[in-house]
């Protein structure tokens, strides 16, 4: 790995700016309370690392989908095995596809409380009002699917007062999309809100398939319907249902030959996702200093996940006949019910205990098919697999979290969970697997406030994540793999300087992983690009350390800056099989440096700009090859016109088209001697748009 500071980092980690067109002049960075948090504190009381980003600045940062956010946080990362980001990683901790077997994710991700951890294709942003990024094992919080942390999207809350927003985009690559968001009171007395909201994005995702003469082979076409409800009976009982469905049917063509946007498939994939869920709370103060809530959902999705296996046509391969088609088709349910009791103590001394449970249910058919004939050998095979799988989890946790004031400068929190899981697999090819693990987590933390708007904080965290088994050919002794657990420690400093105008947060962390399960993949036939066996190896340990910072800087009444930066050393300390030893290398998808910076003007006529800048270090695409992106640079920028109810902006995003790769394979396509070839799917090349929006 290279050295920790980039080789232009100077000039990178300048000035950043946050907010977007609607934050009012001179204004104050305001309390912010963090939703995923199990007692919704403070953040300044979290003793962990959190970047939340407001409706303002996602307006600001993104045109449609939280993987464009992911410049912007701190070491945070995506794989782009898919349409859409999916596979995230946190401090270099996530997975980077599933073609099969067990959903078993290490990033949580949550909308409005629905867990769609692990098929968060569905994370669209339209009328999304808050969007918080735990770093970091959220062991005590949320279990098994947050070892390396939590991302959660909250949707607007409905007010009191009636109103809504219309929004229209159009833009290069055929982009349009159009979103109209409305809510208000049901009636006078104000103990019934609502919020509905609907949107429709489309666009021909940025490939020419030459061969087919199509330009929208990469589609993207994904509609969006949020509705929220909340009910006030009486004083003591508050209620609030969100609900949900997301129609994302979007094509995946994305790999080329040669790396580039123009594609050659004959039978171009599709990466889709049609999601429906809800999720009910209910918070009662009924008995004397203590709230019951009780928090409830439901989630149905349906995936299906196709692609053009040897990405070219007859063509390409000729006097060669080679053609091979990959799809996954998967129906995903959950159901889940959490109950705390947590007291409202004046006396120092908070407390918070819960019951938990989750029932998942997936089924997933994955076919194979494919034809192969060289006729120089006269040598032909076929392929027609189906694999169809059921898999069934019920995992029940008991946690809690304990909170002592000592005066009113000095917290000490602690948090535990227990949690049990037990899951069951069959699948057509006659395997069948039940495992059970008894898993524990927790987290101490204590958080120092200062004289002159300065806290630090301190904390030692557990997490875990289950174990499980791998399917079809594996090797001998490695049907099964252990659970893993990961010890980190972090320490921090938070500052609010200038009245507030001014925030400074700087985070420290280190953490070691036992057990560190790694997933790893080998072709077993260079002519069959659908041969890829994958299975779950335990390393030995695996180990990081690094900083995240975050500067936000209000200047006067027209000026706001912002530097989010990510400094992350992420290794196998020890990890070797007999296909591959990746001992002290760095993992996959950790790269060294994340960092984004940015400035923002509005004069007090209306009249806006912002400039966004974000970098991310070169990382190894895989633990099966040591091949690697190119480090990069993204510029965007944004001007326009903010009126009393109507906005105009222009934007472009990649301005300087750089050219970036987010997922890469290293594997032998090309007949007849199928040479290993690195093969990169590239990231969004410079896309112009404009924006018009209008609040009511």
């Amino acid at each position: 790995m290279e050295a920790f500071l980039p080789r232009w980092s100077t000039a990178l980690l300048l000035v950043l700016s946050c907010p977007a067109a609607g934050q009012g002049d001179d204004e104050p960075i305001d309390e912010i309370v963090v939703s995923a948090d199990i007692r919704e504190r403070d953040r300044r009381e979290i003793a962990s690392s959190v970047t939340v980003l407001a409706a303002d600045d996602i307006d600001a940062l993104a045109i449609q989908h939280f993987e464009e956010l992911t410049m912007i946080i701190p070491n945070v990362n995506w794989s782009g095995d898919g349409h859409r980001a999916r596979y995230l990683q946190i401090r270099g901790v996530g997975e980077l596809e599933q073609y099969e077997g067990a959903p078993d994710p290490s990033v949580g991700f949550l909308i409005d409380d629905i867990d769609f951890s692990g098929i968060g294709t569905i994370g669209t942003l339209f009328d999304i009002e808050r969007v918080e990024v735990l770093r970091g094992p959220q062991g005590s919080r949320y279990g098994a699917n947050a070892l390396a942390g939590l991302v959660y999207l909250r949707s607007t809350a409905p007010t009191d007062e009636r109103n809504g927003r219309l929004q229209i985009v159009a833009g290069g690559d055929d982009l349009w999309s159009a979103g109209i968001a409305a809510g208000g009171a049901l009636a006078d007395d104000g103990k019934a809100l609502y919020r509905l909201s609907a949107h429709q994005h489309r666009s021909n995702g940025f490939r020419d398939n030459a061969y087919l003469d199509r330009e929208d082979t990469n589609q993207r076409d994904e509609l969006t319907l949020r509705g929220r409800l909340s009910l006030a009976p009486s004083e003591l009982l508050d209620i609030g249902l969100a609900m949900l469905y997301v129609d994302i049917d979007n094509g995946y063509d994305a790999f080329a030959l040669d790396n580039g946007y123009t594609t050659l498939s004959d039978k171009p994939g599709r990466d889709a996702q049609q999601s429906a869920g809800a999720s009910l709370r209910a918070d009662w103060r009924g008995l004397s200093g203590l709230t019951v809530t009780s928090l409830s959902s439901f989630a149905s999705s349906e995936t299906a996940f196709g692609f053009d296996a040897d990405w070219g046509n007859e063509d390409s391969w000729a006097p060669v006949l080679y053609d091979y088609f990959s799809q996954n088709e998967r129906q995903r349910r959950t159901l889940s019910q959490e109950f705390r009791l947590r007291n409202d103590s004046k006396s120092g001394l908070d407390w918070l205990i819960g019951l938990w449970a989750l029932r998942l249910d997936e089924d997933l058919d994955s076919r194979n098919r494919g034809v192969y004939y060289d006729p120089y050998y006269d040598f032909a095979d076929s392929l027609d697999d189906l694999l169809e799988s059921d898999y069934r989890a019920e995992n029940t946790a008991l946690f809690g979290q304990v909170e002592k004031n000592f005066g009113d400068a000095t917290r000490l929190s602690a948090g535990l969970r227990v949690e049990r899981r037990k899951a069951d697999y069959v699948d057509s090819a006659g395997l069948r697997q039940s495992v059970s693990d008894t898993m524990t987590g927790g987290e101490l933390g204590l958080v120092h406030d200062f004289p002159g708007g300065v806290s630090a904080y301190a904390s030692l965290a557990q997490g875990y994540k289950a174990g499980g088994f791998n399917l079809g050919f594996v090797p001998d002794g490695r049907r099964v793999f252990e659970s893993e657990t990961m010890w980190s420690v972090e320490a921090g400093v938070r500052t609010r300087w200038l009245d507030e105008s001014l925030s400074a947060d700087l985070t420290l962390f280190s953490y070691r992983r036992d057990d560190q399960q790694v997933r790893t993949a080998f072709q077993l036939d260079p002519g069959d690009p659908a041969s890829f066996v994958f299975f779950t190896d335990n390393a030995a340990r695996g180990e990081a350390r690094g900083l995240e910072a975050e500067l936000r800087w209000f200047a006067g009444d027209a000026w706001e800056f912002y530097v989010n930066a990510g400094l992350l050393d992420a290794r196998f300390d020890t990890f070797e099989t007999p296909e591959v030893d990746l001992s002290g290398r760095d993992q996959a998808h950790a790269p060294a440096y994340t960092a984004a910076a940015g400035a923002s003007y509005r004069h007090s006529s209306g009249w806006f700009g912002r400039l966004d800048v974000s970098a991310k270090d070169a990382f190894y695409f895989d633990v099966s090859h040591d091949q690697r992106s190119d480090a990069y640079a993204l510029v965007n920028l944004r001007a326009g016109f903010d009126g009393v109810r109507w906005r105009l902006e222009a934007w472009a995003r990649n301005l300087s088209d750089e050219d970036y790769a987010v997922r890469g394979f290293y594997f032998g396509n090309e007949p007849p001697d199928f040479p290993a070839t690195l093969y990169t799917r590239a990231g969004d090349p410079r896309q112009i748009g404009l924006t018009l929006e209008r609040s009511f």
